[in-house]
Order: C-alpha cells, then structure tokens, then sequence
C-alpha cells in the first residue's frame, strides 16, 4: 500500500515492482499476488488497461490509518480509559498535531481556548467546597464515600470495575 499512496495515482504492477527492485530483489509474480490480495480485500480497485491493470488506492493513507484508530478504539470496553492510554503514549509532537487536529475539526469559531472566568473572591469560595472532600469520612471509605459519579475520570473507573 505504501508503494501504491507514493505515487497517488493508479499504478501498473511492473510500476511497483520496479520501485520495489531499487532496494531488494523480488519477483514480478510475489508484487502481482500481493496486488491481487490487495483489491480483494477492498483496499485497492483496478481497471483493466491492454493486459494489464492499474491499481488504485480506495482510500487515503490518512483515511486508512484513522480507520484502524477508530476500529480499535470501537473495541474497548472502556473507551474513555482507551484514549487516555493512547495519548499517554504520544509524543510531545503528536500531542501538537492533535491539539492541531480538534482545532480544525472544531472550526474557526473555537480556534482560540476558552477560558473560565476568574471567580471574584477565590478565597471564600474554595474552602467551603474542599471541605467535604477532605473530612475524614469521606477519606476513610466511611458512609459518606463516594461511589463514583458524573465527573469521575473515566480511567479510574475502569480501574475501580467499572463504579
């Protein structure tokens, strides 16, 4: 596939072959099957050209990759803990590019972050709400523990089985 997203353009199998024999042997025949394998699977289409074809890409490589991310994503039980693992994983160049990416799929209208308002008077209002989180109740698993809620991360529940 990558021979075939090179070119961007319908390609003979004598094509590939030939860009494949600048950096290994390999035989016309093991290039034709691959290519065979390849549109019966859906990833490639061709047309007849004398008596032979040209293949073509179905999708873009870019398409191709985002259908496999989407594909394993779609199988976790835990899709929220799923992506918090794989942005874990990203480099700080590939958090660039995503940070890039949502700011094009969200339009111009979100291009800069929205801020919070600063609350007038932060003083009085954070202890009151610290509080309840840190009596010793709740620290200590008592009744007043909490079981989970709307905003518990997504990571940690799956940790906990799920609550």
């Amino acid at each position: 596939m990558t021979r075939v997203w090179k070119w961007n353009r319908p390609v003979t199998v004598r094509e590939v072959l030939e860009d494949l024999q600048q950096e290994r042997s390999i035989a016309y025949t093991t290039v034709m099957t691959v290519l065979d394998n390849l549109h019966q699977k859906g990833w490639v289409r061709r047309e007849a050209e004398g008596r032979a074809y040209r293949y073509e890409a179905v999708s873009t490589r870019a398409a191709y990759a985002a259908a496999l991310m989407n594909d394993a994503w779609s199988q976790s039980d835990n899709p929220a803990a799923a992506l918090v693992a794989f942005f874990g994983m990203m480099s700080e160049e590939q958090r660039g590019a995503l940070r890039d990416a949502v700011r094009i799929v969200q339009g111009p209208e979100t291009a800069e972050p929205v801020r919070e308002p600063e609350p007038a008077e932060p003083e009085r209002a954070a202890p009151e709400r610290a509080e309840p989180a840190s009596s010793p109740t709740a620290e200590n698993g008592g009744s007043g523990a909490s079981t989970g809620g709307a905003g518990e991360n997504p990571a940690s529940a799956s940790e906990c089985g799920g609550r």
